[in-house]
């Protein structure tokens, strides 16, 4: 299996994901066309080469127009004992931290997950960059929503429609993509203590919003000695976006290794980690869980919602089984896959969003075959198949196309999707025959 790795032992943020993830081989041309296809002004970027602690490592930065400038990076404000006698003239930047000064305040724009949207669906993204760009603004907007005693709509505040979280939160999501990721390994974010200047006064670390999402998606944090804030939002919500378990193979090799760098300093260097690491075949065991509740007293609506819940949280599968309870009620065998680290926010949203009073859960092993995603150009265009090669001294090789390439081409061409489905897995097995794991 071939998973990504983020050591986040000095913490997570947006440009340090980014650019770990550029240093790790993500394509720098690819992610700009998306980055300038954003209907968004005030920004440009700038990727460049520096050290941290005699370490070579990739750094990425929005670089603000003075409209949009704020405090991030600037450590006496943020942390200094000045910062305590500026008032409530401050807003907190998507966990980075903007500014205003009195009289001399900029202008910020405060945009609500409806914005978002819009300037997201108004991008040049492929169909899983935007999901993903998309599912990283809802968990960041649900917890600054959480924060405010809002809904998700009713938020518009800095901190989501920030230009510069837009473009930390976009390129991540191109930049995942673009790497082919979707097992992503995060053990556990490392934070700071203290205290953070943010626009509502001096609020404890971890901020809410990062406390909101490692509450709500069972992200484990390892608070040190270090004083400041190593964990915003933005970086929490995309750990919490992309992450698929906390626990690293006990055996792996490294096939490709990432720095991005921090721009805050500390005592120690602020950098983040991303590693490209694979198991051998007879390593690809792992524990999963399946919990399971007999409901029949939900409407159709009710079970159709609470499935899109669960996927959303990252249940692996969900599904339903009719059959018939005591008195011959009809009812529903309600099934949720997922990992470990997962169990407690399924049952949570099983308990909120069912009417269930009970649900059983059982620990299972279970083997998986070696799998990746290959991206080319078939004769109806790109597509994506997921490429697993069979166990066996034959070295049989499967390829199943994936769905959204498979829709995607469908409406492009018109033609049916049992007929794109079988032209791409053809052509691919064609294009990929001496592939090697």
């Amino acid at each position: 299996m071939r998973q990504l790795y983020l050591e986040c032992s000095s913490g997570i943020s947006g440009d340090m994901t980014v650019a770990a993830l550029l240093d790790l081989g993500a394509d720098r041309a690819v992610l700009e066309k998306a980055l300038e296809s954003l209907p968004v002004d005030g920004f440009e970027t700038r990727i460049r080469r520096v050290k941290k602690a005699g370490l070579d490592a990739c750094d990425f930065d929005v670089v603000l127009d003075g409209e949009y400038e704020n405090h991030d990076h600037d450590m006496e404000y943020l942390f200094g004992e000045h910062a305590h006698g500026h008032g409530e003239q401050h807003a907190h930047g998507h966990g980075e931290h903007s500014h205003g000064h009195g009289e001399h305040a900029h202008h910020h724009v405060h945009r609500g997950m409806k914005e978002i949207r819009e300037i997201i669906g108004g991008a040049d993204l492929t169909p899983r960059a935007r999901e993903l760009a998309l599912r990283i603004f809802t968990i960041l907007g649900e917890a600054e929503a959480k924060a405010h005693g809002a809904s998700l709509e009713e938020v518009h505040f800095h901190e989501v429609g920030a230009v510069d979280s837009i473009v930390d939160i976009v390129a991540a999501a191109v930049c995942l993509d673009n790497l082919g990721i979707h097992e992503v390994v995060i053990p556990f974010l490392a934070e700071g203590s203290g205290t953070v200047r943010c626009q509502h006064g001096i609020l404890p670390i971890p901020v809410p919003a990062v406390a909101n999402i490692a509450a709500a998606y069972n992200l484990k944090l390892r608070v040190g000695g270090i004083k400041g804030e190593l964990v915003t939002p933005t970086g929490a919500a995309i750990a919490a976006a992309c992450r698929t378990s906390d626990r690293l193979p006990e055996i792996f090799s490294i096939k490709a290794v990432g720095l991005g760098a921090g721009k805050r300093e500390y005592e120690r260097p602020s950098f983040l980690r991303a590693m490209i690491i694979e198991t051998e075949p007879e390593e690809e065991r792992d524990e999963i869980y399946k919990l399971e509740s007999n409901i029949d007293d939900s409407t159709g609506e009710d079970l159709g919602y609470v499935m899109e819940r669960l996927m959303e949280a990252g249940a692996r599968d969900v599904n339903f089984i009719p059959l018939f309870m005591k008195k011959n009620r009809p009812a529903y065998q309600l099934n949720v896959i997922c990992t470990p680290e997962q169990v407690d926010i399924m049952e949570r949203i099983l308990f909120a969003e069912t009417t269930t009073i009970g649900v059983r859960k059982m620990r299972m092993e279970r083997r998986i075959l070696k799998r990746r995603i290959e991206t080319f150009e078939s004769s109806l265009g790109e597509a994506q198949v997921k490429v697993c090669p069979l166990p066996g001294k034959e070295r049989k090789v499967r390829f199943y196309p994936e769905y959204d390439s498979v829709v995607r081409l469908c409406k492009d061409s018109g033609l049916p999707y049992r007929e794109v489905y079988e032209r791409v897995s053809r052509e691919a097995a064609e294009q990929f025959a001496d592939i090697e794991f």
